[in-house]
């Protein structure tokens, strides 16, 4: 394993704990019983990896390769229904927001380091850093009953990880360390996700 492909994988772990925290939170809200939480933090921890991994025909899958993420969220989950059962609606909701976004930026950091190591085109790459992104989100919502947030928030999500999977490929193409360009990607994602929130930047949206 490539000195690249080991810190993609502890930059993986962080955003596995991130995501995990978020889909539990989201069963937490929907008065889930315990398979639930497990099965929405377990989809939501793994979907975007996983999708990546199947339109890069990688295998074995990443959280395969690396049991232990299985084992972490599982004792997420386990820990997440007693502590999250007396949290009231609105705060777990306002909470969702920082996992959620380090998640974003911690996972497409990872996608598009994987894809352009792997040899695909830059567009592709950064389309594949969206996607490791963005589709655990979409995969949680749609377990949940719900329009994906990504698709009816209307607040930059998708978008902030395609500016910081290109952030990543421009600093690669100014020969800096991977560390580097990874972190600064994934920085630059969730500070984007987090700015839109906070200052109400809106995409366009139907009439």
């Amino acid at each position: 394993m490539s000195r690249l492909q080991l810190l993609i994988s502890a930059i993986e772990f962080a955003a596995t704990i991130a995501f995990a925290v978020s889909g539990c939170m989201e069963a937490a809200r929907k008065r889930m019983d315990v398979v639930g939480v497990f099965a929405v933090a377990f989809i939501t921890a793994f979907g975007g990896g996983t999708v990546r991994d199947i339109l890069l025909d990688r295998r074995p899958f990443f959280w395969v390769e690396h049991q232990a993420y299985v084992w972490l969220v599982f004792g997420l989950s386990l820990v997440a229904v007693p502590l999250l059962q007396a949290r009231h609606h609105r705060i777990t909701e306002r909470a969702m927001l920082i996992p959620d976004a380090l998640g974003l930026g911690l996972f497409s950091a990872t996608g598009v380091g994987l894809a352009h190591d792997m040899g695909m085109p830059m567009f592709v790459s950064a389309l594949m850093g969206v996607i490791t992104g963005v589709f655990g989100g979409v995969l949680r919502d749609v377990i949940c009953n719900e329009i994906p947030y990504v698709f009816r928030d209307h607040r930059p999500y998708a978008l902030c990880a395609f500016v910081g999977a290109w952030g990543y490929l421009l600093l690669d193409a100014l020969a800096a360390p991977p560390v580097v360009a990874l972190f600064a990607s994934a920085a630059l994602v969730a500070g984007l996700r987090l700015v839109a929130v906070w200052r109400g930047w809106s995409v366009p949206s139907w009439p």
